[in-house]
């Protein structure tokens, strides 16, 4: 299929990205650089900010603990992780999980931006501040741009070169980990989903 064909030749351009600033850090640490999984013709992409540890270990998206409490968010819902795509704005682990520079951010939109092209997703939803702020400004929405705990959850339009779609910011994960109060949000955030199922 041309999609997973696509989809392949972004993983191995991202492998062989010698210009990137995580490149030597991946090389010396013996990471994996962490593309994406999912369906490649689903309805709704979810997009992290970078990977932690145990992702670069595995080379798989969301498998630490932020990935556990993302996949009850998922079954609180009844939506299974094999039916959408996910992935990270920035495909490699920053230093002791540092938030990502502009400079990563810059190296790795670009491929960010060709997964949206191949899978046309519906509906796009955020974790997290960094990867929210690059979609709003990708799609000129910059001057909507609030802080997160004011934007989580609310369902925005914007024009792609498919057509319109959902897209909606959350919190990422990660928060409920440090701020237990933060998971309920995230469940009611999740609910929005529903009727996109």
């Amino acid at each position: 299929m041309e999609r997973i064909k696509a989809l392949k030749k972004i993983e191995n351009d991202i492998v062989s990205l010698k210009s990137s600033p995580l490149y030597n850090y991946r090389v010396n640490e013996k990471n994996y650089p962490v593309i994406g999984e999912g369906d490649c013709l689903a309805k709704i992409m979810v997009i992290g900010e970078a990977p932690g540890k145990k992702e670069a270990k595995t080379g798989r998206p969301f498998c630490g603990a932020s990935g556990k409490i993302l996949d009850e968010l998922f079954l609180s819902i009844n939506l299974k992780r094999e039916d959408i795509y996910i992935t990270n704005i920035v495909k490699d682990r920053p230093p002791e999980n540092r938030d990502p520079s502009p400079e990563e951010i810059a190296a790795y939109a670009p491929f960010l931006d060709k997964q949206i092209q191949i899978i046309k997703p519906e509906i796009i939803v955020t974790l997290g501040r960094y990867s929210m702020m690059y979609i709003m400004a990708k799609f000129g929405l910059e001057s909507q741009i609030l802080q997160i705990s004011k934007m989580h959850g609310v369902e925005l339009q914007i024009e792609t070169s498919y057509g319109k779609i959902t897209f909606v910011p959350f919190y990422h994960p990660a928060v409920a980990i440090y701020n237990r109060k933060t998971k309920g949000a995230l469940i009611d955030d999740f609910k929005v989903l529903k009727k996109f199922i």
